[in-house]
């Protein structure tokens, strides 16, 4: 797994977010709105999204701590992008407000040097 070591952090993040809200938007989809066999294979692909989501945001080649801060602000984005994709919400005022506030503080504790 040596070769991983020189991918940039950002595209473990990247995809991490993009396998979690896939696989939250699958699961919530099976429980409301999928029946019979249906629920079941997506309800199942939905888990092996999430289980992706764990996997790839732990093979990035930093320490958790410092990925934590870029993590929650790309889950912010790529939330509202899935939520918009799959259930056509747009996010309200307090939500964009809000979410501004996310992406600076991830991106304080992501990049603010204390040194």
């Amino acid at each position: 797994m040596k070769f991983l070591q020189n991918i940039h952090p950002f595209f473990f993040v990247l995809a991490a977010t993009v396998f979690e809200v896939c696989g939250d938007a699958l699961v919530r989809k099976c429980l409301y709105e999928y029946t019979g066999v249906s629920r079941i294979l997506f309800f199942i692909l939905g888990a092996g999204l999430l289980f992706l989501y764990g996997s790839t945001l732990n093979l990035a080649p930093v320490e958790f701590g410092q990925v934590v801060g870029l993590y929650i602000a790309t889950l912010f984005v790529v939330w509202q992008i899935g939520n918009y994709i799959a259930f056509k919400s747009l996010p309200t005022l307090p939500v964009i407000i809000g979410g501004a506030l996310v992406i600076a503080g991830g991106l304080i504790i992501s990049f603010w040097k204390a040194d």
